[in-house]
């Protein structure tokens, strides 16, 4: 008999968000499919991709495939700088090219009501237009920012043009994670106020699990409410365009 116990794909699930997300998923009786790049952090059913190789994110596709997905969501990421054995800058391949390409190449996989949530960032709001995504950026910071972006963007596009998949997007807050080059670590260590990873990962699992009539297709959300759905529908189409040309995917 088929197995109709629902499954969860998380991306940079060895730490941080991810990892309670994963946690709390699983203890909802959930089955969770942990992606990252630490074998003992994912533990053995995990599977090994760094994102910063895209014949690596094909492979886990690959590994995925003929598996039913109910839920994918697009939350590994990072600050850095430098260039791809893809030829990409770093952040942005990590941040969204990747997650494109994985959720590109398991979309046949999910049925009819599945979702895409993508760990964007307040961030956003300061990046630059994200098309063409395979440009260079004079900082690793905008990069991110920018990539930031084209995580809203990808979920707004995403519900428009596949609409039987329901696509969100959301502002973590800063939790307290192990997120960032070495002197971001630092803050994330040791700055006061910050959020738990469990606190972080709550919009994560509230948008994978809530009812979908409690939902807006497409939007941004911060602390469980939708503040945005980009209203610049041609920008986030050129983005699509422009990454699945550079990703030689069909349109």
């Amino acid at each position: 008999m088929e197995d109709l116990t629902r499954h969860i794909v998380i991306t940079g699930a060895s730490s941080g968000i991810g990892r309670a997300a994963a946690t709390e998923m699983e203890s909802r009786g959930w089955r969770v499919t942990r992606i990252g790049r630490n074998q003992e952090r994912l533990g053995p059913n995990g599977l090994v991709a760094d994102f910063a190789d895209l014949a690596q994110v094909r492979a886990v596709a690959e590994k995925l495939k003929g598996q039913r997905i109910d839920v994918i969501a697009n939350n590994a990421g990072l600050v850095k700088g430098g260039t791809t054995v893809d030829g990409f800058h770093t952040t942005m391949q990590v941040n969204h090219l990747a997650p494109f390409l994985l959720t590109y190449l398991l979309r046949d996989q999910m049925p009819d009501g599945a979702r895409m949530v993508n760990t964007s960032s307040a961030a956003w709001n300061v990046g630059a237009d994200p098309s063409p995504p395979g440009r260079r950026f004079p900082s690793k910071w905008l990069a991110y920012a920018t990539s930031k972006r084209a995580n809203v963007y990808f979920a707004a596009e995403a519900a428009r043009r596949w609409p039987t998949l329901r696509c969100y997007s959301f502002h973590p807050g800063v939790p307290r994670t192990r997120f960032g080059p070495p002197a971001a670590r630092l803050f994330y260590r040791f700055a006061p106020g910050l959020t738990t990873p469990q606190q972080g990962a709550d919009q994560l699992i509230w948008l994978s699990t809530a009812p979908p009539e409690e939902l807006v297709d497409g939007a941004y959300y911060v602390s469980r409410r939708a503040v945005a759905r980009p209203d610049d529908k041609a920008a986030a189409s050129r983005l699509w365009e422009a990454t699945a040309s550079l990703l030689e995917l069909p349109g």
